[in-house]
C-alpha cells in the first residue's frame, strides 16, 4: 500500500485514492467487466507527472500500470499505482515528413482526423476509440495491415519514462535494444508518453462490409477462404460472425439475428475493388452492402465497432493455417446454440505482415497465416461458462496454433502463455532485467526479468 503520509505526489494536480473523490470515475474505462483497484491513481498531464509518479512507485515498491482507454485491462493487476493518460491528448502532424507525433492518451479517431486533410492515414485499428500508443506497443494490426504491416513497424521514435524515472527519447540509433523491446513488449519497459509514427499516403479507399444471413454459413466460409488466395496485398479483410444482441443500440432488423460479415479495405480504385469483391457478392443475397469508395476519415464505418463501454471476455490465437471444416466446427460451437453470445473474427495475415520491418521490433509470429479472436459480453451466463466455451474453442485450434496476440487478450487474469515465441521471450526477459530489474512495470501482461540467455 502507498503510505498515506507520503507527500511526494502532492504537487501533482490529479491524484486519486480509494474512497476519495473522483477515484471511480478516473478508474473507469471501456472494459467494464474487470476493475482492478490500484492503491493510488495519477492522472498524468504530461511527462513530468509521469516521472514523479514512477519515482514515487519505485520508492515505495509499488507496481506500476498504465491506462489510456481501458480496452485491455489486465484483471490480475491489483494494488499498486496506475497512471492514466487520457489528459495527454496532443497530436501533431508533419505533412512533409509524413509523420504524426501522438501523446499517450490520444485515440485513433483524433489521429485519423488530423492526418486526413493532408492526404495521409495512420495505421490505425478498426475502432476509433482505442488508444493509439497502447495499440502500437502491442503491435497494431490495422485496417491496411496486409499492405503496410504492423503499426509498430512504422514508429520512428518514442518518449518513455523508464524505471529510473528518467525521460528518454528512444530511437533505433540512440538505443536499438530498448526500441526493439518497446514495440511488441507492451507496457513492460516504461511509460511511453508520446511516440512519432510514419503515416501512409492514403487519402481514400474502397471499403465497407457485406452482411450475410447465417443460413449461408457454409457458402460464406468456403467462398471466403478460397477468395483470400486471389486478392492482392493492397486488400485487407476480416470475417466476423455473431448473433446480434437484442439491445437498443442494435437496429431492430438485426436484433437476435445470426450473421456473417465480410469487411474489406482496399487502397486501389473503386472499379478494381468492385471486380475483386464480385465472388463475395455472388455468395447470395446480403442483408446490407456498404461497399463503396470513401475518404479514409470514414474508415471506422467499415467495422462499426461498438463505442460504448461494456463488459466482455475474449482471447485469440495466431494460426499457421485454417481449413473450412475446422472453421465451420468452431462456428457451430459459438453459433446460435452457444450458451452465451459469441463474436468470432478471423483476420487473414500475410502480405507486409509476414516481412521483417526495416527497423526490427519484437512483434512475433510474422509467419502466421491467420489471427482468430473470440469475444463474449459478460451480461448473462456465469464467467465460468464463458471460459469453458472458449477452452473448447481454442483446444480445437491447438494443432495449428503458433501463439497469441497481445493486442487482443481481453481475459480475466494476466496469462502471458504464448504471447511470444521462445527466442523473443528470452530476449525480452533479458532486456527487462537490464531496464527494469525490480519489475516495477508489472501491472500488465508481465514479462518477468531474467538474466538467462
Amino acid at each position: 500500500m502507498s503510505d498515506p503520509t507520503d507527500n511526494s505526489l502532492s504537487a501533482l494536480p490529479h491524484v486519486f485514492r480509494p474512497g476519495g473523490p473522483g477515484y471511480d470515475e478516473e478508474l473507469s474505462g471501456f472494459q467494464l467487466g474487470f476493475s482492478p483497484r490500484p492503491d493510488v491513481i495519477v492522472g498524468a498531464t504530461g511527462a513530468d507527472d509521469v516521472r514523479t509518479a514512477v519515482a514515487h512507485a519505485a520508492a515505495h515498491g509499488l507496481p506500476v500500470g498504465v491506462q489510456a482507454t481501458g480496452h485491455g485491462v489486465p484483471a490480475a493487476a491489483e494494488g499498486g499505482l496506475l497512471i492514466t493518460t487520457r489528459r495527454m491528448d496532443g497530436v501533431r502532424i508533419d505533412p512533409g515528413a509524413r509523420t504524426a507525433r501522438v501523446e499517450a492518451g490520444v485515440r485513433w479517431r483524433e489521429v485519423v482526423e488530423a492526418a486526413g486533410p493532408h492526404g495521409l492515414a495512420p495505421l490505425n485499428g478498426s475502432s476509433p476509440v482505442v488508444g493509439a500508443v497502447s495499440y502500437t506497443l502491442g503491435g497494431g494490426l490495422g485496417l491496411l495491415a496486409r499492405e503496410f504491416g504492423y503499426a509498430a513497424d512504422h514508429v520512428r521514435a518514442l518518449d518513455v519514462v523508464t524505471a529510473d524515472a528518467r525521460l528518454r527519447r528512444v530511437t533505433p540509433s540512440s538505443d536499438p535494444e530498448l526500441f526493439w523491446a518497446l514495440l511488441g513488449g507492451g507496457q513492460n519497459f516504461g511509460v511511453v508518453t508520446a511516440l512519432e509514427m510514419g503515416l501512409a499516403p492514403v487519402a481514400r479507399l474502397y471499403g465497407g462490409a457485406l452482411l450475410f444471413d447465417g443460413e449461408l454459413r457454409d457458402d460464406v466460409v468456403r467462398t471466403y477462404l478460397e477468395w483470400l488466395g486471389t486478392v492482392p496485398d493492397t486488400l485487407t479483410s476480416t470475417l466476423a460472425v455473431m448473433v446480434y444482441p437484442d439491445i437498443e443500440q442494435v437496429p431492430a432488423f438485426l436484433r437476435g439475428r445470426y450473421t456473417f460479415s465480410i469487411r474489406v479495405a482496399f487502397t486501389g480504385d473503386a472499379a478494381e475493388g468492385e471486380r475483386l469483391v464480385a465472388p463475395l457478392r455472388a455468395i447470395g443475397p446480403t442483408i446490407t452492402d456498404s461497399l463503396r469508395e470513401m475518404p479514409y476519415t470514414d474508415s471506422a464505418t467499415i467495422h462499426s465497432d461498438p463505442e460504448f463501454p461494456h463488459a466482455y471476455w475474449g482471447d485469440n490465437a495466431m494460426l499457421s493455417g485454417l481449413d473450412a471444416e475446422t472453421l465451420t466446427d468452431l462456428l457451430e460451437l459459438t453459433g446460435p446454440g452457444a450458451p452465451t453470445m459469441c463474436v468470432v473474427q478471423l483476420n487473414p495475415l500475410g502480405g507486409a505482415l509476414a516481412k521483417e520491418p526495416a527497423v526490427p521490433n519484437s512483434v512475433p509470429y510474422r509467419d502466421a497465416a491467420f489471427l482468430i479472436r473470440g469475444l463474449s459480453p459478460l451480461a448473462g451466463p456465469d464467467l465460468a461458462v464463458v471460459r469453458e466455451l472458449y477452452g473448447r474453442f481454442f483446444d480445437r485450434l491447438a494443432p495449428v496454433t503458433v501463439g497469441r496476440s497481445l493486442n487482443f487478450v481481453f481475459a480475466d487474469g494476466a496469462r502471458t502463455e504464448g504471447l511470444y515465441d521462445a527466442q523473443t521471450a528470452r530476449r525480452l526477459a533479458g532486456l527487462k532485467a537490464h531496464y527494469d530489474p525490480a519489475n516495477l512495470f508489472r501491472r500488465n501482461y508481465n514479462i518477468a526479468p531474467s538474466a538467462t540467455p
